[in-house]
């Protein structure tokens, strides 16, 4: 009987796994299967959130995109520690400076089925977004319409005047 089992045990390695190219296929599988697998706790977000953002493009949900060489306007998001912030438009100016219209979106930042959700009001609509991913560099946010925003953290227009 145990030698039974080592024919069907061999038999079946050399059907599967008998050649090189099935284990490079096995592998490339494996090592695919766990980049994808290994996505960050939407927690490591929350500090990224918070600064100066410049909209670099939009991809709408038919798949279109739209690329924006120039902003005119950048978003200012600010949070505290209960994640509970702002959201502004602000033009900026040079050295650090920047004009507003003083008007602001009041936002919320929660954990919810293992997303990161903002959830934005003012005093005319309600909405939610979620972050797809948040570094020091970018911002990824996906709205209700399911159209992707990407921001890449703006960086202050600064003069030397001497």
């Amino acid at each position: 009987m145990k030698n039974y089992y080592n024919v069907i045990a061999k038999q079946t390695f050399s059907v599967c796994c008998g050649n090189l190219i099935n284990w490079k296929n096995l592998l490339f599988i494996l090592i695919m299967f766990s980049l994808f697998n290994c996505s960050k706790s939407p927690e490591t977000y929350i500090e990224y959130i918070a600064g100066y953002w410049e909209i670099e493009e939009v991809t709408l949900s038919d798949g279109s995109k739209k690329e924006y060489k120039f902003n005119d306007t950048i978003d200012y998001i600010s949070l505290n520690d209960s994640l509970y912030g702002f959201r502004k438009k602000l033009k900026p100016g040079i050295n650090n400076t920047y004009f507003t219209s003083g008007n602001a979106e009041t936002l919320n930042v929660k954990i919810e089925n293992n997303s990161l959700n903002i959830y934005y009001s003012t005093p005319y609509a309600k909405w939610k977004e979620t972050v797809i991913e948040a570094t020091p560099k970018n911002l990824r946010i996906i709205n209700e319409n399911k159209d992707v925003y990407l921001y890449k953290r703006y960086t202050p227009i600064i003069l030397s005047v001497e």
